[in-house]
Order: structure tokens, then sequence, then C-alpha cells
């Protein structure tokens, strides 16, 4: 299975992937990455921060682009090259988070794309955007 190539991905293609994030998904990713912050899997000292609760790791949330990029547009055989991040709000136990990837301009010549990227909860929020390229697959010989 491979993705779509750079003929076949026009500028303003997007796509997205909704979840919503558990208490497990936060367990999950703090044994994977080994980041224990007390922010994250601490409920006793994420109610003195300023959030008043546990958060998601704002990695946990970056990860739904990466499944756009690698799974939807341009899909399988993907490379991810580059990704800025701007994290905006929480992402809190419960929230549906929708992560949404946009062509914003193609580099035939290199075999690269830009893409708008963002994440929003189910209020309307946006609580990530940045800006991702990447190389698509190409076409097979």
């Amino acid at each position: 299975m491979t993705g779509k190539t750079m003929a076949e991905i026009q500028t303003g293609d997007a796509a997205e992937f909704s979840k919503t994030v558990s208490e497990t998904d936060i367990y999950l990713y703090a044994g994977i990455t080994g980041d224990f912050n007390p922010a994250h899997i601490n409920a006793a000292h994420a109610e003195k921060t300023f959030f008043k609760t546990r958060i998601a790791h704002g990695m946990l949330t970056a990860g739904f682009i990466s499944t756009i990029l690698g799974t939807l547009l341009p899909g399988p055989g993907t490379i991810y090259l580059k990704q800025e991040l701007r994290f905006l709000a929480p992402v809190r136990i419960g929230d549906t988070i929708t992560a949404r990837a946009e062509v914003t301009a193609k580099m035939e010549d290199k075999n690269k794309l830009t893409l708008k990227t963002t994440c929003t909860n189910q209020d309307g929020t946006v609580v990530l955007d940045g800006e991702a390229m990447v190389s698509p697959p190409k076409a097979p010989r």
C-alpha cells in the first residue's frame, strides 16, 4: 500500500483524524516516552497547577498529525521531514481532538510538501497549530 504521490496531490487537499483522549492514552504515552511529568499523571499535583487538572502531553496531541501524514495524506511511504508546533490550549482527559493537515505548498522539484497542521478540541478551540514538511512517496517505476 502506497500513499498519494506528488502528482496525485493538489494545494488545498486536506485530511482529518479525530480521537478522544483517555487516561489510558496519557499513561501509555508516559510509559513509552518516559515523560512522567506530574502535570500529566498525578491528579493531586495537577490540581495545584494553572490548569487545575491533569493534561495530555503536548506531543501526544502532535502525534495525531503524524497519523494523518503517515496514513491519510499523503499516506503510507511518506517521510516526515519537519514540524513546527505552537501549543495554544491544554488537552484534558475526555477531550475529543480533531487533527487536520492541509497542503499549502508543493515543491515538485524536491518532492516536498508543506502542510498547515492544526488540532482542535470538541468546542472548536485550536489547541495546537503549526506547519509540517513531508516527502510523499514516489510513483512506482
